[in-house]
């Protein structure tokens, strides 16, 4: 809800949900932290004539950082770990589906305050973080998503 001086939400971080694709029921959307959301441009330094200053900084094109979603290691049934188990053990003798993964920042009755597509995601590093005997805490999966690009929506 926007507050006296600023007409924008104040989002809760850590009130959000991933789909994965564009049916309702490959919803898999409990995250313990999702990162990696943002185009970058590439760069190269050309040095300008005559100028011992500084380069110039021109784009050289778009690249975006692997999508990482952290979360307690889930149940085989999971069509997530399904989809996981089959590019990352299929050692590439079947052939890789990219999903459309749909990452939302919710308010706190649920609804989308902000919606980022991320186009023709894959799988490309799956572990199971280290596991310590003198913690209490939950084991944790993380996945590591290349993709080709995201748009913000809302």
């Amino acid at each position: 809800m926007p507050t006296p001086t600023s007409p924008y939400p104040q989002a809760a971080a850590f009130h959000f949900s991933v789909t994965f694709g564009t049916n309702a029921a490959d919803a898999d959307a409990s995250f313990q932290e999702v990162t990696g959301i943002g185009p970058e441009f590439e760069t190269e330094a050309l040095p300008e004539g005559g100028e011992n200053r500084y380069t110039l900084q021109v784009p050289k094109g778009m690249r975006h950082p692997k999508l990482v979603l952290k979360r307690g290691i889930a149940p085989l049934e999971s069509k997530l770990v399904a989809w996981c188990k089959a590019v990352m053990e299929g050692g590439l003798n079947k052939p890789i589906y990219p999903k459309m993964l749909n990452v939302f920042l919710l308010d706190a009755d649920g609804r989308p305050l902000r919606c980022w597509s991320i186009v023709n995601a894959w799988p490309v590093h799956w572990e199971t973080e280290g596991f310590n005997s003198t913690k209490n805490e939950v084991a944790v999966e993380k996945i590591e998503l290349s993709y080709a690009y995201s748009t913000r929506e809302v």
